[in-house]
């Protein structure tokens, strides 16, 4: 076990970035900026909140791609379990910060950056398991396009864009959590080169 914590990076680069995750939702949990819209005539509110499940995301994908080769061929853990684990610890350290701090501040977004980082880990989880470079990309590549596409008008999120609704929105709370335990099974069960 010590070998998975050593080669998952888990010290050096998860707890830092899930420590600066946390420290970042609780100073800056109502930091909003206007973007042009593509799709409407006026812009889009755009809180930094919506951009910071991508500091997780991007974190768990860095950590499940190191590989530590000779320790894998030859280990006695489920390592998938291990990971899957270390997922859904992870996850759920960054809804409970959202939540916390949420709670204290009386801010929504910061209510709703853990189920979006549940969504957006989901779709990590989903592209890894189809093409494992793509890990990274994909969560990025959302968040931009519900910046720019996301709106139907100021402050109306299209029905597809879950990550821009309300936290009490239960449609959107439930897409999310069915992505993620697709993510979680398409981890477990996609076998990655060793």
């Amino acid at each position: 076990m010590i070998w998975w914590i050593k080669a998952r990076l888990l010290l050096p680069v998860l707890l830092p970035g899930i420590a600066v995750f946390t420290l970042i939702v609780a100073v800056a949990h109502d930091r909003a900026i206007d973007l042009p819209g593509l799709l409407s005539v006026s812009g889009n509110r755009v809180f930094l909140m919506q951009i910071m499940p991508l500091v997780i995301t991007s974190i768990l994908a860095h950590c499940l791609a190191q590989r530590l080769v000779e320790g894998e061929e030859v280990a006695t853990r489920n390592l998938r379990r291990l990971d899957a684990l270390l997922v859904v610890a992870c996850v759920l350290t960054a809804a409970l910060a959202g939540l916390v701090v949420g709670a204290v501040s009386g801010s929504d977004e910061a209510t709703a950056v853990g189920r979006n980082t549940v969504f957006l880990t989901g779709v990590m989880l989903l592209s890894g398991a189809v093409y494992p470079k793509a890990a990274t990309v994909a969560p990025v590549g959302w968040v931009f396009v519900i910046m720019f596409l996301g709106h139907a008008d100021y402050h109306r999120p299209w029905p597809w864009a879950v990550t821009l609704h309300p936290p009490a929105n239960v449609p959107a709370l439930a897409l999310c959590l069915l992505v993620f335990l697709g993510g979680l099974v398409a981890q477990a069960r996609v076998r990655r080169p060793v």
